[in-house]
């Protein structure tokens, strides 16, 4: 569970430092599954992101939850960063609950 207070809708930024991830180099990884669920009562979304490029949006209503099987999914490659981040509507607060399921092949 990860607190966020919303930039602008338009601009999402980092919900934790912990929801970033690197592939280790000789390895490759796949997204299974994202969950996430939201406190507040705004919409919000979270983006993932490989090496800081937008991979998927994933909108979560207000006080809502949302779960998104990813069956068809690109590799990420050794060295590869996956990244999650929050927008929200500027001055909103609220907590995230996330959990992305990633699998090594």
């Amino acid at each position: 569970m990860f607190p966020f207070a919303g930039k602008g809708i338009e601009s999402p930024v980092p919900l934790d430092a912990a929801l970033t991830y690197t592939v280790p180099v000789g390895a490759v990884a796949q997204t299974v599954y994202f969950r996430g669920g939201n406190t507040c009562a705004e919409l919000v979304y979270v983006v993932l992101t490989r090496d800081g490029t937008p991979m998927r949006y994933f909108p979560i209503g207000a006080k809502s939850d949302v779960h998104v099987p990813l069956r068809v999914v690109e590799d990420l490659d050794g060295g590869t960063v996956v990244e999650l981040l929050v927008g929200a509507p500027e001055g909103v607060t609220g907590s995230i609950v996330v959990d992305l399921g990633l699998v090594e092949v």
